[in-house]
């Protein structure tokens, strides 16, 4: 078995792939029978997972080391060859949703495939191939921007990532001094940030306009493939956690302020610490960190225990923060090979832990459907693919002490403050961006405005004066990626957190249950929507109110009642 730095990538002939392609998408409409129909559909999943993974070999070595100018190249290709590549995989959709074998396929494979594809008709047209292609150089060159970082601090120099340890240290002086070095950073490049999201705006409203939208809201909507809810939906769930959640995130924060002795409402650099005497940190190396990830998989479930196995004797992750790597953290599939991938930055902190859960539970749903056809069905859609991430960081509660040793305690109480004060944040992120697509001529001073008024919306803890640059001025969105590379993402996080909290207060009860439902859940990869995902697992929806408001109260007494007495 291939380790992933042995896969091998050769750059394919675009032109070649066109003309199998179109071969493909003719042979399909000329079938005679269902058989025959289904035979090409094989053929078209053998090359489409042969391209997306030469794509994604791409991508994965490129985030790991920026400055390699052999897959900076490569990427700069894909960049170009993606959207044109798109046009032909329409006219295969397109010819699957017109087949006369239609009602064979769905009886076979499910429906979400031909409700995706009907989706997929709405988001593309050869007419905005070009403004694909510029996107995605626009998005490459705001990851490259924050991978060059160089933050000179206490005689060393640092990434954004590498920062992080600082950005939480216990001592108040040097921890607002490494928020004041990262504002700065981003403060000195802030012409460069504004430059690039100003251009990517008004491309995308260009591009809904060239659809026929009103601009690029909906064309978000359909690229995000949302296929059981729409913006009238995620409007209410804001509503309900404006209502149920920000008054719980303000308690939580009223009584960190208390502890730290610090005042309310917090700067960025007070929000950022949790206990004076630290925030919980993981004990021992990043090596002793995968050995704890091991121990919990493996006792977790025979299922898990072969999957994180696998992941390590293969070395499909990458999760040491070193120069020129991207920021951020994602899991990716291999689909050639059947295997995930985990990309992450280990910092020493809490987060290191949350990557081996997080990101890891991504990665098993994908292992636990890797043979699905057709292959779409390996993933559900994304808020549906984060509720696998989020529950799994719960389900570890049981092995904090491998972990964290005596600061489990701490753990656990910061991840659930954490996991509750998150929402507000992602659901400002949603909001910001409604507002920004919905105004898409707004100048950057404007959308600087725009985030500072709803930050106090949604985050009213936040104290939004100060010293500290960039931060304190309303700008802060500029550090979140999504925004940049993956408008409307970001309310998934919400939803799935949302969900996540479910899984949470069953573990609470019965951790057999817990598992129980959440293998449920998974098992059924993307074959369902996730809306139905959900209720084959006999979980409620985030979008009824009463969802929000039940795990707000549970979660609420759960903190509130936890003993933090011989913790300072």
């Amino acid at each position: 078995m291939l380790k992933f730095s042995q896969m091998p990538y050769e750059r394919p002939d675009v032109e070649a792939l066109k003309k199998e392609m179109a071969a493909l998408t003719e042979r399909l409409k000329a079938a005679p029978d269902y058989e025959a129909a289904k035979a090409v559909f094989l053929e078209w999943e053998r090359l489409y997972k042969h391209v997306d993974t030469l794509g994604t070999l791409v991508s994965v070595r490129h985030s790991i080391d920026t400055r390699d100018e052999f897959y900076d190249a490569e990427e700069t290709f894909w960049n170009g060859a993606w959207p044109e590549l798109q046009e032909y995989t329409q006219g295969w959709l397109d010819a699957m949703v017109d087949s006369p074998f239609r009602p064979d396929f769905q009886a076979e494979f499910g429906g979400p495939y031909f409700l995706d594809a009907e989706i997929a008709r709405k988001a593309f047209s050869p007419a905005i191939i070009p403004e694909l292609q510029k996107e995605n150089d626009l998005t490459q060159a705001y990851d490259k921007l924050i991978a060059s970082a160089q933050i000179s601090f206490e005689g060393g120099t640092y990434t954004v990532s590498q920062m992080s340890p600082f950005q939480n240290d216990p001592d108040d002086g040097r921890r607002l001094a490494a928020w004041k070095a990262v504002g700065q950073w981003y403060k000195d490049n802030q012409p460069e940030l504004d430059r690039i999201y100003d251009e990517l705006v008004h491309l995308r409203d260009g591009m809904g306009k060239k659809l026929g939208y009103e601009g690029y809201t909906t064309l978000g909507y359909y690229r995000m493939g949302r296929n059981c809810y729409g913006k009238e939906d995620v409007e209410r769930f804001r509503a309900a956690v404006v209502k149920y959640l920000v008054p719980v995130a303000d308690s939580i924060y009223r009584a960190q302020a208390a502890r730290l002795g610090v005042q309310y409402p917090l700067s960025y650099a007070d929000a950022a610490l949790q206990f004076r005497s630290g925030n919980p940190r993981p004990q021992g190396s990043p090596d002793d960190i995968l050995a704890a990830g091991r121990k919990f998989y493996d006792e977790l479930s025979p299922e898990t225990s072969q999957f994180f196995r696998m992941m390590l004797d293969r070395e499909l992750l990458d999760v040491l923060s070193k120069p020129g790597k991207a920021a951020g953290g994602y899991c990716t599939s291999v689909a050639d090979y059947g295997v995930p991938f985990i990309f992450a930055n280990f910092n020493g902190t809490q987060h290191d832990v949350e990557v081996v859960t997080h990101e890891a539970g991504h990665a098993f749903a994908d292992w636990m459907n890797r043979d699905r056809v057709p292959a779409q069905y390996v993933w559900p859609s994304m808020e549906a693919c984060e509720v696998h991430s989020m529950s799994m960081e719960f389900m570890a509660w049981p092995w904090a002490e491998d972990f964290f040793g005596p600061e489990a305690k701490k753990f656990r109480y910061s991840h659930l403050a954490g996991a509750l004060t998150f929402i507000p944040y992602g659901t400002l992120v949603d909001h910001f961006q409604h507002e920004v697509y919905a105004r898409p001529d707004m100048t950057p001073a404007q959308r600087h405005a725009c985030w500072k008024k709803l930050q106090g919306v949604y985050m009213p803890w936040m104290r939004l004066d100060g010293d500290i640059p960039f931060f304190a001025d309303g700008e802060a969105w500029q550090r979140q990626l999504h925004i940049y590379g993956s408008p409307f993402y970001y309310i998934d996080y919400c939803l799935a957190q949302t969900v996540s909290l479910q899984f949470w207060a069953l573990g609470q009860e019965s951790r057999e249950e817990a598992w129980k439902k959440y293998m449920a859940y998974t098992r059924q990869g993307g074959s369902r929507t996730f809306t139905e995902l959900l209720q084959n697992a006999g979980l409620e929806s985030p979008f009824a109110e009463s969802c929000l408001r039940q795990v707000c109260q549970r979660a609420k007494a759960w903190l509130e009642a936890y003993d933090l007495g011989d913790i300072r």
